[in-house]
């Protein structure tokens, strides 16, 4: 028998993040598991090379966005049912796929849900994609979750 403890949902905030959070909802009610919500932080000097670009330090960049990217988990899951579930949220700077495997590691994750954003062709080339490495590298098994457009139908 498959036992679920602990279910990670790394999110981005994003519309494809939000349907990956409804499936790692689901299966953290369904297993009674505690939900694990990861936001990674893109450490401000992969983003701006040049330090003074911003006219601000990169410390205080980087801690600007920590502190929005709590207060939006703080907020979340916010989904209907939701009320009695355990959640451990969690913000970490530096790439985003390495975070989610170093957390799943040390939280003792048992699953993963995350969104992909479906991209193609010169898009993934050129950006990549943080699912696909997870789903590569995890510790444990990884539920992909594409396109919002897909609705989440409840099991009868």
């Amino acid at each position: 028998m498959i036992k679920l403890k602990n279910i990670l949902v790394p999110t981005d905030f994003s519309e494809f993040g939000e349907q990956a959070l409804l499936y790692g909802c689901e299966l953290a009610k369904r297993f009674d598991a505690k939900l694990h919500l990861l936001n990674v932080v893109q450490d401000a000097v992969a983003m701006f090379p040049e330090p003074n670009m911003m006219g601000t330090s990169m410390n205080d960049l980087v801690s600007d966005m920590q502190n929005l990217a709590k207060k939006q988990l703080e907020e979340m899951p916010g989904l209907p049912g939701t009320e009695d579930l355990e959640v451990v949220r969690e913000v970490r700077v530096g790439p985003a796929f390495l975070e989610i495997i170093r957390y799943a590691k040390q939280a003792e994750i048992d699953l993963i849900v995350i969104g992909t954003h479906g991209r193609t062709g010169i898009k993934h080339m050129l950006l990549g994609s943080v699912a696909e490495k997870v789903v590569r590298k995890a510790p444990c098994p990884v539920l992909t979750v594409s396109h919002p457009e897909r609705e989440f139908v409840m099991p009868t």
